[in-house]
């Protein structure tokens, strides 16, 4: 859809602040988007937090990767998202406000996705662009400028996230934070909740 993470010359370009969020964003796209494989097992094991809320989740996730293999999480991504009829979770827009795939709120998006000019690349996934990978890497793109325009205004990314992830993307990550399944990625579900509510709440007090 867009690149997985911004280039370092992007980053450095932006604030402090932004090139974290873009960085969140992305790391969490490149966790939800297909199983990790193992050299970025690696680089999440590296990852070191701070004391914050969202920094201890990073430190619990590291420490999950440091005790992981490409083949467990391979595994743990089938039971949760794919699964032999459907995994333990369905992380699309449509179904969490909707209780179905395919509904208004993908059409919705895919009218915003074409007004932004961000395309999908049917050859890389086959997935509705209402995945929540795919919505986290909308937004890391819109932070970085990742789409040839330059980085989207704030007021665009606070429209976007309102409208496609601030309604649902947080009990998303609350239900992976508790699924039966997760073990690597009940870190991961934290750190998606506790930003998500960070973003929620960063973009109320710039509004």
């Amino acid at each position: 859809m867009l690149p997985l993470q911004a280039t370092d010359q992007a980053l450095r370009a932006m604030t402090e602040e932004d090139a974290l969020r873009a960085q969140a964003y992305g790391l969490l796209a490149r966790l939800l988007a297909e199983p990790p494989n193992a050299e970025l097992i690696k680089r999440v094991a590296a990852l070191e937090g701070d004391a914050s809320v969202l920094g201890l989740a990073l430190n619990e996730l590291a420490a999950a990767a440091r005790c992981a293999s490409a083949e467990m999480l391979a595994e743990e991504y089938h039971a949760l998202f794919i699964g032999l009829a459907g995994g333990e979770l369905t992380p699309y827009g449509s179904y969490y406000l909707t209780g179905f795939l395919f509904e208004k709120p993908l059409a919705e998006l895919r009218r915003d996705l074409a007004r932004l000019g961000i395309v999908r690349h049917e050859q890389k996934t086959k997935e509705p662009e209402d995945h929540i990978a795919m919505l986290c890497e909308a937004m890391a793109g819109l932070i970085t400028g990742a789409f040839g325009e330059g980085p989207a205004a704030l007021a665009e990314q606070h429209a976007f996230f309102d409208r496609h992830l601030g309604s649902w993307a947080q009990q998303f990550f609350a239900d992976l934070e508790a699924a039966e399944a997760a073990r690597f990625y009940r870190p991961v579900g934290k750190i998606g909740r506790h930003f998500v509510e960070i973003e929620r709440q960063a973009f109320a007090m710039a509004a």
